[in-house]
């Protein structure tokens, strides 16, 4: 399966430029969002291919957003992977329980990113 649509979520300007470099060189049209609801709206509009998005955001956090798109029947499969500074073993088990498939720890390299990329292609 090629990748035409990833979705890059970050409410960090700095952090968000930093992800869509890392996903740049993917082929694929790159999406953007900046919070939790922006991101669900634009995944079920845009039904991105792969979500690359921060947990900790205003309005939205990631978990609740992640929530929202791996229990609607529309967008259940498309593949979360949390970008963010939480690192404990807690947040990794809680990022799985909300539907995410990996946790990447910020600051991430894009060898990290293209891993993940890689095995959603």
């Amino acid at each position: 399966m090629a990748l035409k649509k990833i979705l890059i979520v970050d409410d960090s300007p700095t952090h968000l430029s930093a992800l869509r470099d890392a996903v740049s060189g993917s082929g694929a049209k790159i999406l953007s969002a900046s919070s939790g609801s922006e991101a669900v709206a634009l995944t079920k509009n845009e039904k991105p291919d792969l979500i690359f998005m921060d947990i900790i955001m205003d309005d939205m956090d990631g978990y609740n957003a992640c929530r929202d798109i791996t229990r609607d029947e529309e967008t259940k499969d498309i593949p979360v992977i949390f970008v963010s500074t939480k690192d404990q073993r807690a947040d990794h088990m809680w990022a799985e329980k909300q539907g995410a498939r990996k946790l990447i720890t910020k600051p991430f390299t894009k060898e990290q990113i293209a891993e993940q990329i890689n095995l959603y292609r």
